[in-house]
């Protein structure tokens, strides 16, 4: 369905502005990247990335509206052959946003087609921010751009007196670009083992128009200097994060979320404030060992320049399990208990240097409940105002096989990556 919503919408983006006075805009970049594993892992091939890729973004204007085409053509070595997956991401044509956007009136605008969408206050951290994210791609060293991943929908944005209101349909469930096996190992609980490349992850897709839609929202607005906001979801875990013991396959419960979130100056900094509930719909009670519990997340954040080119920022973010007693008492014989609250604490500093061509930072994870951590190092130099160089690393540390960072620990990964924008 996805496929050819994105197709008939190129149909009117190659169409739509024939006429119009408004001239075109072209941007777009070749980028090649190769990552390699620090050591190798059994079942899955030594190069993690061996990437050559090409986009282009076709924008155009009239009175009445915007159009916007950006897709990508790639060629991956390391990721063997794959058939046209345009949900998934897999194949030579990855379509990353084919939309209009409309003005009906002068208090609302509507955007329609494929678009990435995003909201939160957390820095690589999210809670309210329900739309799909490739953690693969944020895995193995491609840009952080492609954690994002597109949303088949329409938006909706509302601009009365008092605020400002974001309304999201997605016709059919658009889940993350998940964890598979595919290049990254991962603890697999079913198999009592790391779940490798030829590990198939039988999974019971939600694709059906209309039944299984998602509905987004926010309302926001300034208060007294602080952007707060409201926010709901209804849907399903982005993940497969349930599992059918009849039919051996894993699934994607239903999940409602509810949060808030706030963001303003404080001190010579900006501090961030964010909340959500995720009612487990599937599982009300919490007594499926099979089906996530319903939790309690919150992120606290705060960023600053320490001083000129050198900005630090913290984050603490945690998982509060409701039900726990539910949870524990019907847990099957020999799995690994969860703890009921996990917490994480982030940190990112950025120097700039050489007229800020060369850009250095470092963005960590550590839980110091799970005892594992996520090391992020990356530079950049801009040799050019087209040429760019790339250098970093995925460094994943854990003494658990099965928490959420220690189980990629066997991907340790570095790359280097060349970018030329025109």
């Amino acid at each position: 369905m996805s496929r050819l919503f994105v197709f008939l919408l190129l149909f009117l983006l190659l169409g739509g502005g024939v006429g119009s006075a408004f001239a075109w805009q072209v941007h777009g970049f070749v980028d090649a990247r190769s990552g390699m594993r620090l050591k190798q892992d059994d079942g899955q091939r030594r190069a993690i990335l061996n990437e050559f890729r090409a986009q282009l973004e076709v924008n155009h204007s009239n009175d009445w509206s915007q159009w916007q085409l950006r897709g990508d053509v790639v060629f991956d070595e390391a990721a063997g052959e794959h058939e046209l997956d345009l949900d998934s991401g897999h194949g030579s044509v990855d379509v990353r946003e084919v939309n209009v956007i409309l003005y009906p009136s002068d208090i609302i605008d509507l955007k329609l087609g494929r678009q990435i969408l995003t909201w939160g206050t957390g820095d690589l951290l999210f809670i309210n921010d329900m739309f799909p994210k490739d953690w693969q791609s944020f895995f193995i060293g491609r840009d952080e751009e492609y954690l994002k991943a597109p949303s088949d929908a329409v938006l909706m944005s509302i601009f009365p007196s008092f605020a400002s209101i974001d309304i999201v349909y997605t016709p059919s469930f658009n889940s993350d670009r998940y964890i598979s096996g595919e290049r990254l190992s991962y603890w697999n609980p079913m198999l009592g083992r790391h779940a490798v490349r030829d590990d198939k992850m039988r999974v019971d897709e939600r694709n059906s128009c209309g039944h299984d839609a998602e509905f987004s929202g926010r309302i926001y607005r300034d208060i007294a200097g602080y952007e707060v906001a409201l926010y709901g979801y209804s849907g399903f875990w982005k993940n497969p994060a349930g599992y059918d013991p009849v039919g051996s396959r894993q699934k994607f419960p239903r999940l409602r979320v509810y949060g808030a979130s706030a963001r303003g100056g404080v001190g010579p900094g900006i501090l961030s404030v964010e909340g959500g509930y995720y009612d487990s719909h599937s599982d009300s009670h919490g007594d499926d060992p099979f089906i996530p519990n319903s939790e309690y997340r919150l992120l606290l954040g705060y960023e600053q320049e320490l001083r000129r080119n050198l900005s630090a920022a913290l984050q603490y973010y945690m998982e509060y399990l409701d039900n726990y007693s539910d949870y524990t008492s019907n847990l099957p014989v020999g799995s690994v208990e969860r703890d009921r609250s996990r917490h994480v604490l982030t940190w990112r500093l950025t120097q700039q240097a050489f007229n800020q061509n060369l850009i250095m930072s470092l963005f960590c994870y550590w839980s110091p409940s799970d005892q594992d951590s996520y090391w992020r190092p990356g530079v950049k130099y801009k040799a050019s105002d087209a040429l760019s160089l790339y250098l970093g690393g995925n460094l994943f540390f854990g003494s658990k096989k099965e928490t959420f960072f220690g189980q990629f620990e066997r991907n340790n990964n570095v790359y280097v990556g060349i970018r030329y924008s025109f």
